[in-house]
């Protein structure tokens, strides 16, 4: 029985080992070139021959061809606001699902976990149309606006772990006196911080790797492209024998932020996800 067990986990390791470097080669990959200081699209080696820290600053300060700095900033300043709103939104839903009942809340629920089955791009001819119709296209309020009027959709994970908090805390608040905003935000808040940081998290980099939206409304306005516009127009015929290995450092400066919050967050993000029973 021992030996089976030895077995079953040798191989399982062994699994997840090989499943690792499948998923890691193409991370080294890119990391790899982009500290290459040969340019081109195509090397006939994995590691480069000449390391250099190039790339890097050409990209950020060349600005003849493409402004990545300006990029990166839009990107940023979208993510920042759209984690602000879509967190509020999507919280505020939440708790009202979960802590009041009204007639039309089930009804409500179910309409809303339909829509956000569909993927988000069905409605992209639409919301393009609206917004031009509005006169509010190619800008990064459109694209704000975009991202967090749906956040509300997303409420079925925080609801789930609104759910596990006690109502028997609630309900001793509103003896003593406290409201309902005073109850979501100076007890549920302070309880729920796994899925407020869960929720934070994933508010920021929906908007921060997002590609169809931005394309489709920022249009050719090149000045306020996000970096996953600029970052593909690097790698176009035109540019990418010169761009390309720019494009991988552009690539790498993209995923730094988005990798240190997931290690910092990694213990709420899981807690989030899984829920937690309050005594």
């Amino acid at each position: 029985m021992k030996r089976k067990r030895i077995v079953k986990d040798i191989l399982s390791h062994a699994l997840l080992i090989a499943l690792s470097i499948v998923w890691l080669i193409p991370i080294v990959w890119v990391v790899a070139q982009s500290f290459n200081e040969e340019q081109g699209a195509y090397f006939p080696y994995f590691f480069p021959k000449k390391w250099s820290f190039c790339n890097y600053i050409s990209l950020w300060t060349d600005n003849t061809q493409f402004m990545f700095g300006r990029w990166y900033l839009n990107t940023l300043i979208v993510a920042v606001f759209c984690c602000i709103i879509s967190t509020f939104f999507v919280l505020s839903v939440s708790f009202v699902l979960s802590r009041m009942r009204f007639k039309a809340r089930k009804p409500l629920m179910n309409v809303a976990l339909v829509l956000g089955m569909f993927p988000g791009f069905m409605s992209m001819i639409a919301v393009y149309y609206i917004l031009k119709g509005i006169g509010i296209t190619q800008s990064l309020f459109a694209l704000i606006l975009v991202y967090s009027g749906s956040a509300g959709l997303s409420y079925y994970i925080a609801k789930g772990f609104f759910d596990t908090i006690p109502k028997a805390i609630d309900e001793a608040a509103y003896i003593d006196g406290a409201t309902k905003f005073q109850v979501f935000t100076r007890i549920t808040m302070p309880l729920s911080k796994p899925i407020v940081i869960y929720t934070v998290l994933t508010s920021f980099t929906a908007p921060w790797l997002d590609y169809i939206f931005a394309s489709v409304i920022m249009g050719d306005k090149y000045e306020r492209y996000t970096v996953s516009i600029g970052l593909w127009t690097m790698v176009q015929q035109e540019y990418v024998q010169t761009w390309f290995t720019r494009f991988t450092a552009g690539a790498v400066c993209v995923s730094i932020p988005i990798a240190l919050l997931f290690i910092v967050t990694q213990k709420y993000y899981v807690e989030g996800l899984s829920g937690a029973v309050k005594g």
